[in-house]
């Protein structure tokens, strides 16, 4: 079955502006003793543009100049990202194929499929977590509600009559909406639409009265008034929206879902590999000069040993599982 993750695309100048940003930055340069040899292919199981592909131009630059060795992105959309990640899983593990792994690709989808072609914990070595990015409840600029709690109001006010909208069925903005709906006790429809950017233009016209967007797209919308921003998915409160309250403020409880990304290699990489990597990514995270880049595409750098990333995932792989059993979903 075809899964929608499409992701919205980025201006080319943005994405020249945000790698740009890195190059003027220094890293300090690891003296590999033998690896790498060669060039290593860093595998984005999305299409160019989105912020998936953004966050790895910025990786590529930070292990390229801290590795002293060229790293080549492909890109290997399809299957809402299984195709690329099989690919990876799959491959031989020197060190020289590497995924751009996300919340959708390690999460989502095997939640949802019984046979995605990869297992997210036993077909992959952890590298590096790289970036966390929240995701938005929004509403129409005219909607008659400002608040999690005045939308639950209208939502049981008019039960059946709201829809929210999301980037395809199976997709991460899906499971959030049905999430949301469990735990607010809520009945609206879904209307999936084949994109991010359509499922936004969807808010925008008022064709739908909700969706949970990636905060990436959404800022300069918030701010002109475009959109309600009625609470974001985080933890915290993000940096650019401080006056948006987090869902669990809110009075949504337990409701902390973020759009994650991370660099995992085949399993069987060397230990040492995987530390190398590490060491390089970790270093680069941690430069202001990357941080502000990943801040302009509305993420923060998340960096962290390959144990935390692999905690990390085995937490994220549990609670997406449970999500997709509460909203009954399945792709199989």
């Amino acid at each position: 079955m075809h899964i929608n993750t499409t992701q919205v695309r980025w201006p080319h100048s943005l994405i020249a502006m945000v790698v740009s940003a890195f190059v003027c930055c220094h890293v300090v340069p690891l003296h590999a003793q033998s690896y790498p040899i060669k060039p290593i292919r860093l595998v984005v199981p999305f299409g160019p543009g989105g912020p998936t592909d953004v966050s790895a131009r910025i990786l590529a630059q930070i292990v390229q100049s801290a590795l002293g060795q060229s790293v080549v992105i492909e890109n290997r959309p399809g299957a809402g990202g299984a195709l690329g990640s099989k690919s990876v899983a799959t491959a031989e593990p020197d060190g020289y194929t590497l995924l751009i792994g996300t919340s959708a690709t390690l999460g989502v989808v095997p939640a949802l499929m019984k046979n995605p072609g990869y297992d997210p914990i036993k077909s992959f070595a952890p590298v590096a977590k790289v970036a966390d990015s929240t995701l938005v409840l929004v509403a129409p600029a005219t909607f008659p509600a400002g608040s999690v709690k005045d939308f639950v109001a209208h939502a049981k006010t008019n039960p059946g009559k709201l829809s929210y909208a999301s980037a395809g069925v199976g997709n991460q903005t899906q499971l959030l909406a049905e999430l949301f709906k469990s735990k607010a006790g809520i009945d609206v429809v879904h209307v999936p639409y084949k994109s991010g950017a359509e499922m936004v233009t969807a808010i925008l016209g008022g064709q739908a009265q909700m969706a949970f967007p990636d905060v990436s797209i959404l800022i300069p919308l918030v701010r002109e008034g475009k959109l309600q921003a009625l609470a974001v998915t985080s933890a915290k409160r993000h940096p650019q929206l401080p006056d948006v309250p987090t869902m669990t403020e809110s009075g949504i409880p337990d409701f902390i879902m973020t759009f994650w990304s991370g660099v995992v290699a085949p399993a069987g990489t060397a230990s040492d590999i995987v530390n190398k990597l590490n060491a390089a990514i970790d270093d680069g995270l941690r430069s202001a000069a990357i941080r502000d880049s990943l801040a302009k595409v509305g993420s923060e750098a998340a960096p962290g040993s390959p144990q935390d990333f692999a905690d990390f995932i085995s937490t994220e792989t549990k609670k997406w599982s449970a999500v997709a059993k509460l909203s009954g979903i399945s792709l199989d």
